[in-house]
């Protein structure tokens, strides 16, 4: 008898962890259906208070509320792709990103200013410059064949990007018609005794998760004014589209300032190339340089504590806590979802743990 208990324990264990297999294959199957779901998701949270402004202070009915939102938003993305494309294309044009050879001539040429500001004889720099031999090049060692199937990439990316758009916009459409319906697929799986406590943190999830991804475009807006400015001022080519690309890297956590900014500095330095280095070159990468470090404590000690504090309701030591780990954890990616997701399980502690005393210090402002 107990021998046999004991066969039907590991049995039942092998058939858990097959269950287990089975289901992650799957899901990871079928992961871009999943990142659709996802960005939908985030487009309709976005969308969500314009649907309802409309709904409640301009009695809109709920279909075309929803239809005036869904093209309210796709005209704003279409007008920034309008703009920032052809920007895009010419910077790129600016810095030889097609060219790996011109490329590589301008990053010398950066160099050689470089060197001559520290102290380097002209005729050195001249020589160095006008040599081409793969042995005197400056950067002969450094491999740049990687540039044009990167931008091969980028465009096999944009050929699907067709389908993605439309899947998202799709789906979009319905999670802001029905806002019922996430939910009502969630409750399929939720026993009957638990359906008010999934109900009640559905919507307070709903709530928070839309206030921190609008305030996350807040964000992005301030940083996006500020490096405006910044860039005009010193009059470097195409500052939008600089300004619009390194205010975007702030979505990645302590980690993406220090990307756009360095890109910011770079693409002021080479916008430059063949002006003077001490007297042109490094003031105005100077200036780019004050206005990133403006930028980043505007947004240390007012935007960041504003979204943290009113939206997700978390300290933000809290937040740099959880950022930290979920990026030792899961990379970039789980810099980037660590605080939506550490609200989640937040509101759900609180609906279904209350009674436990570190869940009640953990959701007290909650």
């Amino acid at each position: 008898m107990e021998s046999k208990k004991i066969a039907n324990g590991i049995l039942r264990a092998v058939l858990i962890l097959a269950a287990i297999v089975l289901v992650g294959y799957f899901l990871y199957a079928i992961r871009s259906v999943l990142a659709y779901l996802a960005i939908a998701a985030v487009v309709a949270l976005l969308g969500r208070p314009i649907v309802l402004f409309l709904r409640r202070k301009l009695k809109f009915p709920n279909t075309v509320a929803v239809i005036v939102t869904m093209v309210f938003m796709v005209s704003i993305f279409l007008g920034i792709l309008a703009l920032f494309i052809p920007l895009i294309n010419e910077q790129s044009k600016n810095l030889s990103l097609l060219s790996v050879e011109d490329l590589q001539k301008n990053l010398n040429l950066l160099y050689a200013q470089i060197m001559d500001y520290l102290g380097t004889s002209t005729s050195d720099v001249n020589n160095l410059i006008r040599d081409s031999e793969i042995e005197k090049n400056v950067l002969s060692g450094i491999n740049l064949n990687f540039i044009p199937n990167l931008l091969n990439s980028v465009v096999n990316v944009v050929s699907e990007f067709s389908i993605g758009l439309f899947s998202v916009l799709f789906i979009s459409f319905f999670f802001l018609k029905d806002s019922k319906l996430f939910q009502n697929g969630i409750m399929t799986f939720i026993p009957d005794q638990k359906e008010g406590n999934t109900i009640k943190s559905i919507d307070k999830i709903n709530n928070l998760l839309s206030r921190y991804f609008g305030g996350i475009l807040l964000q992005l807006f301030i940083l996006f004014v500020i490096y405006t400015v910044t860039l005009l001022i010193v009059g470097v080519d195409n500052a939008i589209v600089i300004a619009f690309l390194c205010a975007l890297f702030n979505i990645i956590p302590y980690v993406g300032p220090i990307i756009g900014g360095t890109i910011m500095i770079v693409l002021t330095m080479t916008s430059h190339l063949g002006m003077d280095f001490s007297t042109v070159i490094l003031p105005k990468a100077t200036y780019v340089l004050i206005g990133i470090v403006i930028g980043q404590l505007v947004d240390n000690f007012f935007s960041q504590p504003f979204i943290f504090s009113n939206s997700v309701k978390s300290h933000p030591l809290e937040i740099f806590l959880i950022i930290i780990i979920a990026g030792l954890l899961f990379g970039i990616t789980g810099m980037v979802i660590a605080v939506p997701g550490y609200t989640a399980i937040k509101v759900i502690l609180k609906e279904f743990l209350s009674d436990n005393a570190i869940v009640q210090k953990l959701t007290k402002n909650l």
